[in-house]
């Protein structure tokens, strides 16, 4: 697939867009590398595109994702544009259980991202925390206190719900 070309074309909507990009995805799962790269030089809307197309895929398929498009992930949460916050931890929620031993740079990242402005962007923290929670591992320790202290500054009960929804799971 021609990346420039692709994202060239006026006449495809960007959903449709990101839907293609999903499906070439599941289907070429070994260009994910390639797919990255060019995100990577790519604007902001593009990049965050490309990684929305990743977390579609990703949502299906969680394996899709390997540990250099994880670690990728992980370094998108800190970038400026919302958007490419708030795609990379919906990928990062999707595939956390793979990569158990990446996940304390993933959850520094994600704390700090409890914090934006945006609500898109605090609930997909949310939501990659939560799945980062029921995984029930040694990070939990820390990850609960610091997930307590987020619900009681948290001003959204869409948000605070999927933090409590995921601590009730990990209760059991």
């Amino acid at each position: 697939m021609n990346f420039t070309e692709f994202f060239s074309d006026k006449t495809t909507k960007p959903k449709q867009k990101t839907e293609a990009l999903s499906d070439w995805l599941l289907k070429n799962t070994n260009k994910l590398p390639v797919l990255l790269e060019f995100a990577s030089s790519s604007k902001d809307s593009v990049r965050a595109t490309c990684i929305e197309a990743v977390e579609f895929s990703s949502k299906q398929k969680p394996t899709i994702v390997n540990e250099k498009a994880f670690v990728f992930m992980i370094k998108a949460l800190g970038h400026k544009a919302p958007r490419i916050k708030w795609e990379s931890a919906k990928v990062i929620g999707n595939s956390a259980h793979l990569f158990p031993d990446k996940l304390n740079e993933a959850i520094k990242h994600l704390l700090v991202n409890t914090d934006h402005e945006g609500t898109v962007v605090r609930w997909s923290a949310a939501f990659a925390l939560g799945e980062i929670l029921k995984l029930k591992t040694k990070h939990n320790l820390k990850l609960i206190p610091d997930i307590q202290k987020v619900i009681e500054k948290e001003e959204k009960n869409s948000i605070k719900k999927i933090y409590l929804a995921a601590l009730k799971k990990i209760e059991k």
